[in-house]
């Protein structure tokens, strides 16, 4: 809901009422809102995009700890998109004027309708439209993005979602950063060491709804022979169909390796003072899940 439009036009510059102190140049204004949910406590870390007129992102970011947010723009005709986990977007336009300050005033989020879950049962992951990738650090430089190609997985879907348990099987050997001479480095005993450790594995049966569509999913990783806990902080995106009309659900999750937890030491470039990729490395992932059979 909009709440109401104060529509306050404060003095050039922002020099009166709330916004004392502000310098404002003299072409702009000030538009401002508070995030609420339905109970009225504030809704912190909410993101918001200003657009213009024509759909041009002006601005963006998050309300404050108080809910709050406030944006300097040029004078002229504003869309405001604010969306936060578990809560159905908003949308509502402004018109700010030159040294003026327009507001949105109290605006309240409702509460989203949480994604239907998949059914209980065995699903297996669908490769041909799931990828798991990686982002590292090259010599504290530009990053280098890669994938595996080749995993398989399951999912156990237990009739309590909490209860259920997944696991992934990568073929180390698949590593693919675009570039055949460095993942064949990748593949050597400098790191990955494929010929000793074949595959990478996660088990998982802890899942923990964190609220929304929110889960962490938490299980042993274990790459280069090494075991540790790793978890996968998820989005699930819900239920859909595929082109022959079979069931498909479908999730993102990101977690952070660090490298030294596996023993991936880079032991020949180390001993020449390189560091040649970073401390950490980012996992992204993209999963679709169907019916087993």
């Amino acid at each position: 809901m909009f709440g109401r439009w104060l529509g306050n036009r404060g003095q050039a510059g922002g020099r009166g009422g709330a916004l004392a102190g502000i310098q404002v140049p003299r072409t702009a204004g000030v538009l401002s809102c508070r995030v609420l949910d339905p109970v009225n406590e504030p809704v912190q870390r909410a993101e918001f995009v200003v657009t213009d007129g024509v759909g041009r992102k002006v601005t963006a970011g998050e309300t404050d700890p108080f809910g709050s947010l406030l944006a300097t723009v040029p004078a002229g005709d504003y869309r405001l998109a604010v969306k936060a986990e578990g809560f159905t977007p908003f949308h509502g336009a402004a018109t700010v004027t030159e040294g003026a300050h327009a507001t949105l005033g109290d605006v309240t989020l409702q509460v989203a309708q949480p994604p239907q879950l998949p059914d209980p049962g065995d699903w297996d992951i669908e490769p041909n439209h799931s990828q798991i990738g990686f982002t590292a650090r090259h010599i504290g430089l530009a990053r280098i993005h890669g994938r595996f190609n080749t995993f398989a997985g399951a999912v156990r879907i237990a009739d309590r979602m909490e209860d259920s348990a997944m696991h992934v099987i990568i073929d180390a050997a698949s590593i693919d950063t675009n570039v055949q001479m460095r993942d064949d480095h990748l593949r050597s005993g400098d790191f990955l060491d494929v010929g000793r450790y074949p595959t990478l594995e996660f088990y998982s049966e802890r899942f923990v709804h964190r609220g929304g569509n929110r889960w962490g999913v938490t299980g042993a990783l274990t790459l280069h022979g090494v075991s540790r806990t790793v978890t996968l902080d998820t989005q699930y995106l819900g239920l859909g169909n595929g082109l022959e009309g079979e069931a498909r659900a479908a999730c993102r999750a990101t977690t952070e390796l660090h490298r030294e937890d596996f023993t991936l030491t880079w032991q020949t470039m180390l001993a020449r003072g390189i560091a040649v990729v970073g401390p950490s490395i980012s996992i992204d992932l993209d999963i679709q899940i169907v019916p087993r059979g």
